[in-house]
């Protein structure tokens, strides 16, 4: 297993549309490995493959965080086909590190998604995991948390987003 590097806001990788997942072979495997390596070195529950520099519609959620038996799973090509209800609750992100917000969000999804199989699989889900899920795929879109707090609130962060990526860009010209 791989220890990846998440990039961190201010990376453009973060606001690019992921692309679809076409084949599942042993590359998407690997990468999904390292993902959750990655995601649970990091202290993670979910983790988006953009986050960590491939634009793919590939996401990873440790169940384990969330269920006593449940196990780190991927979701390939997720899509949300339905929500309802409303909840608020915190949020922080490995992309957006030391950042943590209220976001409103459905209480209840519906999703689609392939398995590591390629089995296209529906879930309804609830709580926690619908709000990682949504988390995740919002990454997918290009879409970042602090995207859905008020402009307020981002506002007052302001200062601190501009240092998160000012660091980020330090870093890109430093590899580049």
């Amino acid at each position: 297993m791989e220890l990846l590097r998440v990039i961190k806001y201010g990376n453009p990788i973060l606001r690019m549309k992921a692309s679809k997942v076409d084949k599942i072979d042993r590359s998407i495997w690997k990468l999904v490995e390292d993902m959750i390596f990655t995601m649970q070195h990091d202290g993670g529950i979910g983790l988006a493959a953009p986050q960590v520099a491939q634009s793919l519609a590939l996401l990873v959620v440790d169940q384990g965080l969330i269920y006593e038996d449940g196990q780190p799973t991927a979701y390939i090509n997720p899509e949300i086909i339905a929500s309802e209800g409303e909840a608020v609750l915190e949020e922080g992100c490995l992309s957006i590190p030391d950042i943590r917000e209220e976001v409103k969000r459905p209480e209840v999804i519906t999703f689609r998604y392939q398995n590591l199989d390629g089995d296209t699989l529906e879930e309804k889900v609830d709580g926690l995991l619908a709000r990682v899920l949504q988390h995740e795929i919002d990454h997918l879109k290009g879409v970042l948390f602090v995207d859905r707090i008020s402009h307020l609130k981002k506002q007052l962060l302001k200062k601190e987003l501009k240092a998160i990526a000012q660091e980020e860009m330090t870093y890109m010209k430093q590899v580049a």
